[in-house]
């Protein structure tokens, strides 16, 4: 993410490597927005003053915590502890994309051949025991990030990083296998670094990284752990020491002195404690809430507020992933029968006040977002695969079924039983069933609230002969059988992005479809979609991108592994105004609380 030009020699690991060109930042196409004397981004209010408590509640999926450790892959941690605690080598700005401006490391160096990079570590940063941040430090983060007690999404994340090296106290460097001009923005601005001293045994070795369970994190962040009740609430506390106040990156961010997250059981406990001034800030995820329900002598008297922040932020692709290590899921006939028979209309119309849109697939609201037919390019990257492509790949891209157009639901219906037919599946005793007798049944998981939504699907698949069970479980044995891959169906919210790489190979690639507590949930094992993710991942140019991106695309929407659900382009936040103050300027990329979070400030 930034450039340096390494001098021809580097001395003895004990000297102090010496570099030329060294940059500020890197972008991963064009320039950076912020030149290298910067004082602030554009989007915070350098002069916000510090003090008061910012008082959230989690929305995540658990309800409780019982770990401090983020990374491993048992157990639960508290909500935003990753991002209030640990730092990385570059910050990103949130009004630009692909970016990365020097926060622990003070520049960077990727030279011509795109085979490393090179950050040389600021010597103020400091962990919060007072220790310096060294490139000892980044080598162990780096490397227990790989070990087999994390999740292995990091393995995928990293697996074209061939090494990380210490070239001196504060310079370490990245080797690559091959060229990747995203490797440099991961390793700086997504490898979270956290002190070897964190999980030393009585014996002042460390421990087994699954057993640092409820050790104090040791990051250098501007918040640490602060009062707790464990399992339940959690207080940040910023650092008055924190070292990097003074940081272009972060001047005017981390206001509060104190920001606790509180955990309340289900949606209503959480909107009746908002009405009741139990906190500050809310997300409202809602529709239902959104439009109806935020009501109350708080919201008349102006106290409360709702905020409504759009943003440029992709749409990522919130779905229905199908689980095609199960049998009855294997036939992409009986997967695009199942999203026939979602009626995303009615549900917008009936349930949604018309808030949400339709996810169409992968990259939606970015520039590889897929249209029509695919061009030379494309279609140079999916003929070498093309008898084990899905059928209609090299042609016009589908779009998910509609039913307020044509014969509607009805049509839909009827073209579901045609599939389901000649995948071999007929109507007998009122239920589907196989050339063995044997009925369809397919089981939603789920740990949250999702029977309203899923009801109106399940009556069209019961007109089908499909039984569609919703089993609910509780958060730990949800995760336990999200790792294991042993479920049907299950919702997931996948965050976009404008610029896809590696990460992608964790989600589709055929390696980790056999990874346990990994992240290929549909189980797709596909030569093309290993080729084309390598392709893009080693793009050296957006124009090199695009075409790998549109034929991945391609594969995942016609091979039916995904119902595309819906997205908002908003952030919808209920907060305190006669608290909170918020900037003026809402930056285009915005993640919503953590925008709050790191730049709104108390009144």
């Amino acid at each position: 993410m930034r450039h340096w030009m390494i001098c021809s020699a580097l001395i003895a690991c004990s000297q102090v490597a010496t570099f030329a060109h060294a940059e500020h930042a890197y972008a991963l196409w064009g320039q950076p927005r912020y030149a290298a004397d910067f004082k602030h981004f554009d989007y915070v209010n350098p002069q916000a003053p510090k003090g008061g408590e910012l008082r959230m509640v989690s929305n995540l999926r658990y309800s409780t915590f019982d770990k401090y450790n983020p990374f491993t892959i048992k157990g639960s941690p508290p909500a935003y502890l990753a991002d209030m605690l640990f730092e990385t080598l570059l910050a990103p700005s949130l009004d630009e994309t692909a970016t990365g401006y020097g926060l622990l490391a003070e520049d960077v160096h990727v030279p011509a051949d795109g085979m490393s990079a090179t950050f040389r570590l600021r010597p103020q940063a400091r962990f919060h025991n007072g220790k310096p941040v060294l490139a000892q430090d980044v080598k162990y983060s780096y490397e227990t990030l790989l070990s087999k007690y994390v999740s292995p999404g990091y393995k995928t994340l990293f697996a074209e990083v061939d090494s990380c090296d210490v070239l001196d106290d504060r310079t370490v460097r990245f080797r690559f296998k091959k060229p990747n001009r995203d490797l440099p923005l991961t390793v700086g601005a997504v490898l979270p670094v956290f002190s070897r001293d964190w999980g030393l045994g009585s014996d002042g070795k460390p421990k087994p990284f699954d057993q640092v369970v409820v050790d104090t994190p040791i990051g250098s962040g501007p918040y640490k752990i602060g009062p707790v009740k464990f399992g339940r609430d959690i207080t940040y506390v910023r650092d008055p020491s924190y070292w990097g106040a003074d940081l272009p990156v972060r001047v005017g961010a981390a206001n509060f002195d104190r920001v606790t997250i509180k955990i309340y059981k289900d949606n209503t406990a959480r909107l009746e404690a908002l009405k009741a001034g139990e906190f500050d800030l809310m997300r409202i995820n809602s529709a239902g809430d959104w439009a109806r329900r935020l009501t109350g002598r708080r919201f008349d008297s102006g106290e409360l507020v709702k905020g409504a922040f759009e943003n440029k932020l992709p749409s990522g692709f919130q779905s229905f992933f199908l689980n095609t290590r199960r049998p009855q899921l294997q036939d992409v006939r009986v997967r695009e029968a199942l999203g026939l028979a979602y009626d995303f209309e009615w549900m917008s119309r009936q349930m949604f006040y018309g808030a949400y849109q339709r996810v169409h697939g992968l990259f939606g609201n970015t520039a590889c977002e897929t249209h029509g037919s695919p061009t030379e390019a494309e279609l140079a990257l999916l003929k070498p695969f093309e008898a084990s492509l899905p059928p209609g790949t090299l042609g016009p891209i589908g779009q998910p079924p509609r039913t307020d157009v044509g014969d509607g639901l009805r049509g839909n219906l009827r073209r579901a039983q045609q599939l389901l037919a000649e995948a071999g599946w007929t109507l007998k005793d009122g239920a589907l069933r196989n050339a063995a007798g044997e009925p369809m049944v397919i089981e939603y998981l789920d740990s949250g609230d999702s029977a309203r939504l899923i009801s109106a699907w399940s009556r069209n698949l019961e007109k089908l002969g499909i039984t569609l069970k919703l089993r609910n479980v509780d958060y730990a044995l949800y995760q336990q059988r999200m790792d294991k891959y042993d479920f049907d169906i299950v919702t997931l919210n996948v965050p976009g992005t404008h610029n896809p790489g590696q990460e992608y190979a964790e989600l589709f690639g055929s390696a980790a479809a056999d990874q346990e507590g990994g992240s290929n949930y549909v189980g797709l094992k596909s030569r093309a979609v290993d080729s084309i993710i390598a392709q893009m991942a080693a793009a050296k140019s957006e124009q090199q991108m695009l075409p790998a991106c549109h034929a991945l695309e391609r594969i995942i929407v016609q091979g039916h592994y995904l119902i595309p659900q819906y997205y908002s382009g908003t952030h919808r936040m209920v907060y305190d105004a006669w608290r909170l103050a918020l900037p003026g300027q809402i930056p285009a990329y915005s993640p919503g609380e953590l925008w709050a979070v790191y730049t709104w400030w108390a009144k």
